[in-house]
C-alpha cells in the first residue's frame, strides 16, 4: 500500500502557493552520511546504483535525516552513458574518467542508442521501489544535458577550461551538431522512462555550460534544448535547469519550456527576477556557507528565504552539491529552519 505524498514540492513547481517554502538539496543523498560512507567502504557508485534495493536505501536516507520535501534519485549522469558505447570510469578524487573520448566525425556515428528496459533497468526498479512502497515526498529524477555530457565525452573527463569541447564545437559543428541529436535522443528516452517508472519531477544537469557564451549558447545549445523539453512537456511533470557560473545563460533559460530555473549563489533571487526570470527559481545556498557557525548559515538563509517570498515561485535548495565535509545535522537543522521560518 502506497504512503500518502507530501506533493508540496511539486505544487510549488508549478508556481501554486504553499504553506512553507520546500527545499531539497543537491547531492543529499550520500557524500556527507555516516551510512553511505560506510557502504562506499564495499561498493563503488556504479555498484550501488546497479543494486535497487541499496540504491533505493541511499535515496532514502536524506529524507528520513533531514526532512526535505523531495528525494533525488542516487546516481551519476555517466549512469547511462555505457549504453551508447562510452567507456566510463568513477575514479575517486578524480570524477567520471572516459577511455574512449571522442575525436573524430567517426566516434560520433558510432555511438549507439538507449533502451532504458534492457540497459539501465536497475535505475527503473530503483524508481519503482522508492515510489510504490518508501516515500513520502516526491522522486526528482535527472539526467545530464548534451553540453554537460559531451565535455567528458571528448575531453575524457573533467576540465577547467573545455578547451577541446569548444575547440571540437567550432571546428566540426556537423558532427557536433550529429553529437547533440544522439545525446538528446538518449536523454529523451532515459528521462522517459523514469517518469513512466515513477519519478514525479526531472531536473537536467547543463552543469559546465556556462563555459559558453550566450552567442553561442544560442546557435549550438539552445535548439536541442528546446527540444528535449518540449517532448518531455506531454508527461505534465515539473522541467527542472541548473548549471553553476550561467549568470549570462539565466534568460535563455527563463525562454526554454522549462518549470524552474536553477540558480547557483552567485545570482540572487532578487538579481535573477530584475534581469527578467519568470519562472520558479530553486536555489540558492553557497554550499561553502555550511562549513561555519550557525548564526551565518541562519542569516545567509534569512536572506535568500526573504527574497524568494518577496518575489514568489521558490523552492530552497544549495547553489550546487552538497560536499562531503558538511555535517548531517547542520543540513538538518538547516531544513527545520527553512520550513519554519517561512511558514505562512
Amino acid at each position: 500500500m502506497s504512503k500518502e505524498i507530501n506533493d508540496t514540492i511539486i505544487r510549488a513547481y508549478n508556481g501554486e502557493e504553499t504553506d512553507y517554502t520546500p527545499a531539497w538539496y543537491m547531492r543529499q543523498a550520500g557524500r556527507s552520511q555516516e551510512e553511505y560512507r560506510e557502504l562506499k567502504k564495499k561498493y563503488s557508485l556504479f555498484e550501488i546504483t546497479h543494486q535497487p534495493e541499496l540504491c533505493a536505501y541511499v535515496t532514502r536516507l536524506p529524507v528520513e535525516h533531514y526532512g526535505v520535501d523531495a528525494a533525488i534519485l542516487y546516481k551519476d549522469i555517466m549512469s547511462p552513458l555505457p549504453a551508447l558505447g562510452v567507456d566510463v570510469e568513477i575514479k575517486s578524487g578524480i570524477g567520471p574518467v572516459i577511455h574512449n573520448p571522442i575525436e573524430t566525425v567517426q566516434d560520433v556515428e558510432n555511438l549507439g542508442t538507449i533502451n532504458p528496459t534492457a540497459d539501465v533497468p536497475y535505475v527503473l526498479d530503483t524508481i519503482r521501489l522508492l515510489t510504490e512502497e518508501q516515500l513520502e515526498v516526491p522522486l526528482i529524477g535527472f539526467s545530464g544535458a548534451p553540453f554537460t555530457l559531451a565535455s567528458y565525452m571528448i575531453e575524457g573527463g573533467p576540465s577547467k577550461n573545455y578547451s577541446k569541447t569548444k575547440a571540437f564545437m567550432y571546428r566540426n559543428s556537423e558532427a557536433w551538431f550529429l553529437l547533440m541529436d544522439k545525446l538528446a535522443d538518449m536523454i529523451i528516452a532515459y528521462v522517459e522512462a523514469q517518469i513512466e517508472a515513477g519519478a514525479k519531477a526531472i531536473q537536467i544537469f547543463d552543469s559546465w555550460v556556462g563555459a559558453l557564451n550566450a552567442p553561442d549558447y544560442r546557435v549550438y545549445i539552445k535548439p536541442v534544448m528546446t527540444r528535449i523539453f518540449s517532448e518531455l512537456r506531454q508527461y505534465n511533470v515539473p522541467l527542472i535547469i541548473f548549471g553553476v557560473g550561467a549568470r549570462h545563460l539565466l534568460l535563455e533559460w527563463n525562454d526554454l519550456p522549462v518549470d524552474v530555473v536553477g540558480l547557483d549563489w552567485r545570482t540572487s533571487i532578487s538579481e535573477a527576477r530584475q534581469m527578467g526570470v519568470t519562472k520558479v527559481v530553486q536555489g540558492n545556498l553557497d554550499p561553502s556557507l555550511l562549513l561555519t557557525e550557525w548564526e551565518t548559515i541562519e542569516n545567509r538563509t534569512k536572506g535568500i528565504l526573504d527574497e524568494g517570498m518577496e518575489h514568489g515561485k521558490h523552492v530552497f535548495n544549495l547553489g550546487h552539491g552538497v560536499t562531503p565535509d558538511i555535517k548531517p545535522a547542520t543540513l538538518k537543522k538547516l531544513t527545520e529552519f527553512v520550513h519554519s521560518y517561512s511558514k505562512r
